[in-house]
């Protein structure tokens, strides 16, 4: 019987998952091509596969959204391209929205505190996009929704030697503003961006490699308002947002005659916004440098790491300059696993981050893997990290920082998590379950000054945000049948800023599921359908509710293959879920944030088709 060999390289060991102690869910390029007829400008749709992941709107009028790792908030949560982070130390809501999958060959994820794996950003987690070698298929993509949302994106490659080989990727996208429900305020705001990405890659066969990217991407968004139309106060209120970004980064490979190999990884990013949110104005840079060197090898049963690194991040603000700052970051890490033949597993990382701000953190790993049968496994991680605090919240992604106080005497946050997972694997049927548990100290919150009313300020919640929940996963295959089901339920309190009292975190359903269903021929092509199941939610900013309804989407999709054509029709939301069907989005009066929408806890563009072509030369 033939199988599957995936390996990961997010845990720095890069062992094949099936051997890592602690546990990595990827998605591989099959799951990937799935999702990519969906959203090709995109990579969050193909996150939404996963169980304990979810996909949060936090700037309803741009369409921002935050990836939440089993209920923490995304900004707890990593993200890499190839192992570096060219998101920056923080990605913003708009990062992911900008990368299109269509170079992707896997995407590996890591929930639960990993910062001794990356430093304080991964205190929920890592999410490593993983980019196709060379010598693959050039590829187009063209596809149009019935939304007004158009996508062209190529992708080339070519291997010029036995060394040397390049792959390009590049796309346009268009999106018109989108009123679905009538009130003259844009539900689903409207964008146009374009972007490249050129990777150099070069490999001697023998243990030495190198690979070299550069990406940049322009983007123009706009909300609120439709052109003559008012908000409830009578006036006109429009959100817009230029984004330019820019990025570049190196990752080497040398394989010493000793056997030991030396990793450098290396990389720079800027992101350059231009806001107008009604008629405040501001424009920033967001950036972050890193430098890193590792030494790994293999002595007997352990296989080991030691490295430096050096991160640089900073904020400037033309507006806005009292949030201006620079953080500079040396940091020495290590990691040990021990593996005691097939059935056992152990391994401890160590993270020790130098702040010239705030300190010094030690952030521990300890993950193991246990397979008392041959179809069993059992694995058991536990760690903690931090985060240094930034004004980049939640809120302030909806509101940006004009009624924001700079931050002052705030600590870092601290995060403690831990996981159990059980997989049993048969020759057809997968099954695997996750309790997980997390505490998160000094979240930051963001509350109305009682030094300056109308003012808000960002502190330390007076107690600590605590998670716990479980995940199953069970996937059966039958030949070229594949069904997929998930389970996710998740029980997230917080401290209540109002009184001394606990109350539910908003926008954090307690039960999610999803049961996806496919059928693929490879010459033929593909047809599937996905039913998902969304429980309440406790609502913060809506005066309409304070809990939301439950849900059900469906989705439908089909392709079909004829020589190296793929044609594809989508069906999302064929059941026309809509938050507006229940509540309006607009505000009767605008917040004293300055906010003229309610959360969003359900999907604002209702039901949506769409359809293209993919051309393989």
């Amino acid at each position: 019987m033939e199988t599957e060999v995936v390996v990961v390289s997010a845990t720095r060991s890069e062992r094949m998952i099936q051997d890592q102690p602690i546990r990595v869910e990827a998605v591989p390029q099959e799951e990937i091509e799935e999702n990519l007829t969906i959203a090709p400008g995109s990579v969050t749709a193909l996150f939404n596969e996963l169980g304990g992941l979810r996909v949060q709107t936090t700037a309803p009028a741009l369409g921002g959204v935050r990836i939440r790792l089993q209920g923490l908030g995304g900004r707890y949560t990593q993200v890499l391209v190839d192992g570096l982070p060219i998101y920056g130390e923080q990605p913003d809501a708009f990062g992911l929205l900008q990368t299109p999958p269509l170079d992707l060959a896997q995407a590996e994820v890591i929930k639960g505190a990993s910062s001794a794996l990356y430093g304080g950003t991964a205190l929920g987690g890592v999410i490593n996009l993983v980019s196709r070698l060379p010598g693959t298929e050039p590829e187009l993509l063209l596809n149009q929704t019935s939304r007004r949302g158009t996508d062209a994106v190529g992708f080339v490659t070519q291997k010029l030697s036995d060394r040397w080989g390049y792959t390009l990727l590049g796309g346009v996208h268009r999106q018109g503003i989108e009123d679905v429900d009538g009130d003259k305020w844009a539900d689903l705001a409207g964008y146009w961006r374009a972007e490249t990405r050129p990777r150099f890659f070069w490999s001697d066969g023998a243990g030495r490699s190198l690979l070299t990217t550069v990406g940049g991407s322009v983007e123009e968004r706009e909300g609120g308002t439709l052109e003559g139309a008012t908000a409830p106060d009578g006036s006109p209120f429009r959100d817009r947002l230029h984004t330019e970004r820019f990025d570049a980064g190196t990752v080497g490979r040398f394989l010493l005659p000793s056997q030991r190999l030396v990793i450098v990884r290396a990389s720079a990013s800027g992101t350059w916004h231009d806001r107008t949110f009604g008629t405040d104005l501001d424009r920033d840079l967001r950036g972050f440098a890193l430098g890193e060197a590792s030494l790994s090898g293999t002595d007997g049963p352990h296989t080991w790491i030691a490295g430096v690194a050096l991160h640089r991040d900073w904020y400037r603000s033309e507006s806005l300059p009292a949030f201006d700052f620079t953080h500079f970051v040396p940091a020495f890490f290590a990691q040990d696993e021990f593996h005691a033949g097939p059935r056992f597993a152990l391994s401890a990382s160590g993270r020790v981050d130098f702040d010239d701000e705030h300190g010094t953190f030690f952030s521990p790993l300890v993950s193991a893997l246990a397979r008392p049968a041959p179809k069993w496994s059992l694995r058991l991680s536990a760690g903690s990290g931090h985060s240094a605090p930034t004004p980049f919240i939640d809120d302030t992604d909806v509101v940006g920082l004009w009624r924001v106080l700079p931050l002052r005497d705030v600590d870092p946050e601290r995060a403690k998590t831990a996981s159990f997972d059980a997989g049993w694997t048969g020759r057809h049927v997968e099954v695997n379950a996750t309790l997980f548990a997390s505490k998160v100290e000094d979240p930051l919150v963001m509350r109305e000054s009682a030094a300056q009313p109308g003012s808000f300020e960002i502190v330390n919640a007076p107690g600590p945000t605590r998670t716990q929940g479980a995940e199953l996963l069970t996937r059966l295959t039958l030949g070229e049948l594949q069904a997929i089901g998930t389970y996710t339920y998740t029980d997230s309190e917080e401290a209540d800023l109002a009184g001394g009292s606990r109350r539910e975190v908003p926008l954090t359903p307690r039960h999610t599921a999803e049961l996806a269903w496919i059928w693929e021929a490879e010459e033929r092509g593909r047809v599937g359908a996905e039913v998902s199941y969304t429980s309440s939610q406790r609502l913060e900013h809506d005066p309409y509710r304070s809990t939301s309804p439950s849900y059900t989407e469906v989705n439908v999709l089909g392709e079909l293959r004829i020589g190296e054509t793929r044609l594809f029709l989508n069906g999302l939301n064929v059941t026309n879920v809509r938050q507006t069907h229940f509540d309006p989005l607009v505000l009767p009066a605008r917040a004293t944030d300055g906010r003229w929408t309610t959360d969003v806890w359900a999907p604002l563009e209702g039901r949506v088709f769409n359809a293209g072509v993919r051309i393989e030369f």
